[in-house]
């Protein structure tokens, strides 16, 4: 008898364990959701893009005229004075040397001339010898005049006549300076080395200096070795780093329409220590096409930033360099600021669970601005509550949660 009542014992207490197992494995366990945390504090809305700097007067110095330039000795990076520093030095060409045919025609242009002088200087002979006649012819009308021989019209005559002379011989010596300066142009065309030879010497010591048109750096030398080159070639570039550098972004259009001129920009990624501050000076008003490293079509609005800091902050910083952009376009101060991935439509309005002892809670709530990251909860919300990130579907209010960090 004892011994059926300890195998009863034994059954009972065996099924018990597993009764105890199954209610254990069964029991509902708290969901592992990610939490985050509600709080008060300052909230901004920005349109990040990259960027660069530049100068925005760079002046490029080029040849005043066609010559030879000598070897420029500057560096990028290397400081100018404006009308003191001499970037660089360059001589006048030699004219150019004339083939055969060239010089046959320059020496039958001479001749032509020559004899059209000859031919001048025979006119203005003829000329002067009718003035002379002229004038005697009225000298003797004017005598005759008097003693009232001639009439009045034929001293007429005989001024008119004179005066005529007087034109044709002013006319005569223009044609001479006419031929003359013809003769010269006709003599120039034919210099060449040849010609000029005994006078190289002396134009090769007579260099142009270039100087620095402003006080700055060397932003890039573009032709340093000594060269032939012709009037209007660029050779070097300089800017001022210092006082005259700005950042230029490309704004996707949808977003260059939030921007307005005077917002506040953060300078950030530029390479030193801290952000730097500037604002938005201006937007141009036209847009471009431009492919992204994806090969996709977007339309791109070029802004021009201003730093505010002193120059002292970044001087580092050079005209081309690449730094990221963060425009302000909306900001408050004090604010609540709820995580945006914790909110979720239901039934048309904005909601989030909120954990209260481990328990969800549906709470809707009225948003305000959103950047994707953070959000401003006007009114459901207070600062110090917990929210759930993330909620799947299948979250219930009333469910039980645990953190997903504490397991």
């Amino acid at each position: 008898m004892a011994k059926k009542q300890s195998r009863r014992i034994l059954t009972l207490g065996a099924a018990a364990l597993v009764a105890a197992g199954l209610a254990a494995a069964f029991w509902p366990q708290p969901v592992l959701v990610d939490m985050g945390e509600v709080r008060r504090g300052t909230m901004m809305q920005t349109v990040d893009e990259e960027a660069r700097t530049r100068v925005r007067d760079p002046y490029v110095v080029s040849t005043p005229i066609a010559g030879h330039l000598l070897r420029v000795d500057l560096q990028p990076g290397d400081q100018v004075t404006k009308g003191e520093t001499i970037v660089a030095r360059m001589l006048p060409t030699n004219p150019a040397a004339l083939d055969i045919r060239t010089r046959e025609q320059a020496k039958a242009a001479i001749a032509a001339s020559e004899a059209a002088l000859r031919v001048a200087e025979a006119d203005l002979n003829k000329a002067m010898a009718d003035r002379d006649l002229a004038r005697t012819d009225l000298n003797r009308a004017r005598t005759l005049f008097q003693q009232e021989n001639v009439s009045q019209a034929t001293l007429d005559r005989a001024v008119s006549k004179m005066r005529a002379s007087d034109a044709v011989v002013d006319t005569a010596r223009a044609a001479i300076s006419m031929r003359i300066a013809d003769l010269n142009n006709a003599r120039a065309n034919l210099i060449s080395f040849d010609t000029a030879g005994q006078n190289r010497a002396a134009v090769a010591t007579e260099a142009i200096d270039l100087p620095s048109p402003i006080t700055g750096v060397v932003l890039q030398v573009i032709q340093q070795s000594e060269t032939i080159l012709p009037a209007g070639a660029p050779v070097l570039e300089v800017g001022d780093t210092d006082t005259d550098l700005e950042v230029v972004v490309e704004l996707l259009s949808t977003d260059a329409v939030k921007v307005n001129t005077g917002d506040r920009v953060l300078i950030t990624n530029w390479g030193g220590s801290g952000d730097l501050n500037g604002e938005v000076e201006r937007i141009d008003p036209w847009g471009f096409t431009k492919y992204s490293a994806l090969g996709v079509e977007e339309q791109r609005v070029n802004a021009v930033i201003q730093f505010t800091d002193p120059p002292e902050s970044r001087a580092s910083l050079g005209h081309g360099f690449r730094v990221e952009t963060r425009i302000v376009v909306w900001e408050v101060a004090e604010t609540v600021i709820a995580p945006s991935s914790a909110l979720f439509r239901d039934n048309g309005n904005w909601a989030v669970f909120v954990v209260q002892d481990d328990v969800t809670a549906l709470r809707v709530v009225e948003i305000g601005e959103n950047n994707g990251i953070d959000a401003q909860v006007l009114t459901g919300l207070e600062s110090g509550e917990t929210v759930v990130l993330y909620p799947s579907a299948g979250l219930m209010a009333g469910a039980k949660v645990a953190p997903r960090t504490g397991q």
